[in-house]
């Protein structure tokens, strides 16, 4: 790594998600999906030319919203939503943005549900980077949900797979380190910290939140991930979801761009822009990385001190959809259950 890399922009494109949930079936679902990622292409063009006319820095890091291609699940069964709205690892819609990082020579990372053939009927949650070159750098499947299978459920089948690489991967890039962070992950300092003891310099953090003039609970999350992992946290946020009973705007604005120290760069407001954009300096990112100080969060931790706390208390437990060997494809209602039983057995051990 190079102390004085050069500065580049970021943008955290604030776009609207469509749902899938009227499509009538799963070829409509993907024609939707790829002419939606047309207009993303369309739309991140004119926002890099204004950005780059108007900042001077070349962009190279546009991340997207969460979910942007299909919105939430809703109550469609696991396997349905599986088949009709899950990408496939190689399939067209990752190539169509491949198309757009090449057309535009920009890092473009985003979220989306996609399948895996190691996990048949299941889905999983993935934030993703797709280089320049086309290809897929960055491919992290979210760990922490409330009503979707997770990798944590299926662990110990996913780590023979993938390894602990899988599981927390960062990229090294010529724009820095990269590290994926989905939605409501940025509420589990974990999370972060296991990107950043792994190299992680810049977050990617794909959303759909509310938005709102007060102190949310992500938005002092986004700005406490950044200072004590002396990390960018580069997060997009939705305007809006179309197609579904809820009201349009309740997941919209607050786009932003956090520098290490936790200073917000850049800040939307509520609808589709490129306005949350601001330069990323990995130079004094890792000058101050390597600088001892009071500030130097990341240098200062003591991990063995936590280690034992960890490893010998178990809140949610692992491999809860593996029964006797198999996955086990659970309905909606499981995952309510299995947090129910968490707390009754907190609760009888005395730890809440």
């Amino acid at each position: 790594m190079t102390e004085n890399a050069a500065t580049y922009a970021a943008i955290a494109l604030q776009l609207a998600a469509r749902s899938v949930e009227g499509a009538p079936d799963r070829a409509a679902a993907r024609a939707q999906m790829l002419a939606q990622i047309e207009e993303v292409g369309a739309k991140l063009t004119a926002s890099m030319i204004f950005v780059e006319q108007y900042g001077g820095a070349p962009v190279r890091l546009a991340v997207l919203p969460e979910y942007l291609l299909t919105s939430y699940p809703g109550r469609i069964s696991i396997p349905e939503f599986a088949h009709k709205a899950a990408l496939e690892p190689d399939g067209p819609e990752y190539e169509a943005f491949g198309r757009i990082a090449q057309r535009r020579n920009v890092f473009i990372a985003g979220n989306a549900y996609e399948i895996d053939d190691h996990f048949p009927g299941l889905y999983f949650q993935t934030s993703f980077v797709v280089a320049p070159s086309g290809e897929v750098v960055l491919r992290y499947r979210r760990l922490n949900s409330m009503f979707a299978p997770t990798p944590h459920d299926v662990l110990s089948k996913y780590l023979d797979i993938y390894g602990i690489d899988g599981v927390f991967p960062v990229a090294r890039t010529e724009i820095g380190n990269l590290a994926a962070i989905a939605s409501e992950e940025i509420l589990y300092p974990e999370i972060a910290r296991a990107h950043a003891l792994r190299g992680a310099e810049v977050f990617v953090h794909s959303s759909s939140e509310i938005g709102s003039p007060m102190a949310t609970h992500k938005a002092i999350a986004k700005r406490a991930r950044a200072f004590e992992n002396l990390a960018y946290v580069v997060s997009a946020n939705t305007a809006g979801i179309a197609g579904t009973m809820m009201p349009h705007a309740s997941a919209d604005g607050n786009s932003m761009v956090v520098d290490y120290k936790g200073m917000v760069l850049a800040e939307s407001n509520a609808g589709e822009t490129f306005t949350a954009f601001a330069e990323i300096d990995l130079g004094a990112l890792r000058r101050a990385r390597r600088k001892p100080g009071m500030t130097n969060y990341l240098a200062r931790q003591r991990t063995e001190l936590f280690a034992p706390v960890y490893a010998t208390t178990t809140v949610q437990p692992a491999d809860g959809l593996i029964r006797d060997g198999a996955i086990e494809l659970p309905d909606r209602n499981h995952f309510v259950e299995a947090q129910q039983s968490v707390l009754d057995r907190l609760c009888k051990d005395g730890l809440i």
